[in-house]
């Protein structure tokens, strides 16, 4: 990786920096129907620098790591690390992501620049078990027992603010589910 100067983060740009958020809320699976999961987080954005890949390809990335906790406990129930990727010849957009239940997925989206009435950047990316670009890979227990089959997330950031929403698709407890996560946060 190079020196963290100069590089162009695109759309990546406004989601640098450390973010709170207290109005999460994650509708996850039961055996015997749903349970509501209010929760708080910091996400933290860093300048990771580029890197070349097959001394073509110039990503531009930016690390972070997701520290959810419910409100009722106060206890961690979602640590998640990765990194968000641009790579700005292709104007491809990519986020990698790992969460300590054998899990990880590479999603993605040709990018081309979004923003809502009010200015706000608005960044969507996606992947399938069968996707061949944005794919998921998981343990074989989480495959037999919990397989994700598909992922979507929309962020949407400006004036210090950003929002977000994503649904994990998940084969759990003989049905499929619809794992759904929201927040919105703050920019310190």
């Amino acid at each position: 990786m190079s020196e963290i100067t100069d590089i162009d983060y695109g759309p990546l740009t406004d989601l640098i920096g450390v973010w709170k958020g207290d109005k999460g809320m994650d509708i996850a699976p039961e055996p015997d129907g749903t349970e509501e999961n209010p929760y708080y987080e910091t996400i933290t954005y860093t300048e990771g620098g580029d890197l070349t890949n097959a001394e073509s390809q110039v990503l531009s990335v930016v690390h972070y790591r997701q520290i959810v906790k419910r409100k009722s406990n106060d206890e961690v129930f979602h640590d998640e690390t990765g990194y968000w990727l641009w790579d700005a010849r292709e104007q491809v957009i990519m986020h990698s992501l790992v969460i300590p239940r054998a899990v990880c997925l590479l999603a993605g989206a040709n990018y081309k620049e979004l923003r809502d009435k009010d200015g706000d950047l608005i960044i969507e990316v996606s992947a399938g078990i069968d996707d061949m670009d944005w794919g998921i890979i998981q343990s074989p227990f989480m495959k037999k027992n919990a397989r994700t089959t598909g992922f979507t997330q929309k962020i949407k950031v400006g004036k210090g603010k950003m929002f977000y929403s994503e649904t994990t698709m998940l084969d759990i407890y003989g049905r499929v589910f619809e794992h759904t996560d929201q927040n919105e946060l703050i920019k310190e």
